[in-house]
């Protein structure tokens, strides 16, 4: 298994595949401060690289938009040149940015055609086709991520900072989010493209008023004039792929994040 990327999200799928008694080995620029068990490989994908990767049979890829410019095109091509095989299963972890043009309360589903609107969001576009016509990968768009060491909403609602309350926004718990891409590696006949968010999208203001309840904390002030936006997500592909989420709502996962800070 090699996982391309490995920060926080591809180091907690790779303790979970080393579990299940995979072989994990681990691209990252500095590899250093990976986990015991797993293979590291220091390379910086930007550029081309000196020598051939191992043959692989799955690969996991969990990198960033590059360079605003150029984005997936040279990480991607040289991560292919490399490659002794294409691996049997690949997984491309993109964004639900890429339909961020879309707008509306109606529940996008997979069928719906990316609109992205900015550098970020075109960039990962870019990537989701890169990846397929390279790999043949399966494309994953997960909502915003949170969980322990995910938690900038509780800090801005500590910080008391203004957001936009009517900010349509979805998420996934980092750990359903692990348990997603472990599921689409195994999985005899996956989808070629998963919205990975939970059971409640919300607007950014119900969120927030949530967590300040729980911290006792005032409402941060919502930025004037409102201006609305976002987008409402369906999750239910990943619910009929995956079963119940272990993290089904933001008010079990908050609630999570918040009495795991007053434990320390």
């Amino acid at each position: 298994m090699l996982l391309v990327g490995c920060g926080k999200l591809g180091t907690r799928l790779g303790r979970r595949l080393l579990e299940g008694g995979d072989e994990v080995l681990a691209l990252r620029r500095a590899p250093d401060d990976l986990p015991e068990g797993f293979v590291p490989i220091a390379a910086d994908l930007s550029e081309p690289l000196p020598e051939p990767l191992p043959a692989v049979d799955a690969m996991v890829i969990t990198l960033p938009p590059g360079d605003a410019e150029l984005g997936y095109r040279a990480p991607l091509r040289h991560l292919a040149d490399v490659l002794p095989r294409v691996p049997t299963r690949t997984v491309f972890v993109s964004s639900t940015r890429v339909l961020e043009g879309l707008g509306g309360a109606e529940p996008l589903t997979e069928a719906a055609v990316p609109q992205p609107t900015s550098v970020r969001g075109l960039a990962l576009r870019d990537g989701e086709e890169r990846a397929r016509d390279l790999f043949g990968a399966l494309v994953v768009r997960p909502a915003g991520i949170y969980g322990p060491g995910r938690d900038h909403l509780v800090r801005g609602v500590r910080a008391g900072r203004a957001v936009d309350h009517s900010r349509r926004t979805n998420r996934i718990h980092e750990t359903d989010l692990v348990r997603t891409l472990a599921l689409l590696l195994d999985l005899e006949d996956p989808p070629p493209l998963l919205h990975a968010v939970d059971d409640s999208p919300a607007l950014l203001g119900e969120v927030l008023a949530h967590i300040a309840d729980r911290l006792e904390l005032p409402l941060p002030a919502s930025l004037e004039p409102r201006r609305g936006g976002g987008t409402v997500l369906s999750g239910r592909l990943l619910a009929e792929l995956l079963g119940p989420l272990e993290v089904p709502d933001f008010r079990a996962g908050y609630d999570a994040i918040i009495a795991a800070d007053q434990h320390r």
